[in-house]
């Protein structure tokens, strides 16, 4: 399965871990398929990519998702500064 399927389809944090685990592996071994390899690149395209999300989900036709719990998503980004 593929980095897109494997997104489409997870729905649980086990899922998300192991999607997360394989997204960090296709940067090791392919880190020329990457626009923003590095971890500043990286959050900088993360942030914009969000600001600008409702024209993604509009342009692929799906609804925008309104059930997301941004704070949460934060609090993993925060945790994974510091988490050993």
């Amino acid at each position: 399965m593929d980095l897109l399927e494997q997104q489409r389809t997870l729905r649980t944090k086990e899922e998300f871990a192991a999607f997360v685990d394989r997204l960090r592996e296709d940067l090791l071994n392919r880190p020329e398929d990457w626009e923003n390899p590095t971890l500043d690149r990286f959050l900088e395209a993360m942030a914009s990519w969000v600001a600008a999300s409702h024209g993604y989900f509009r342009n692929i036709g799906e609804p925008y998702p309104e059930d997301i719990n941004w704070s949460f998503f934060a609090g993993v980004l925060l945790a994974a500064r510091i988490y050993e």
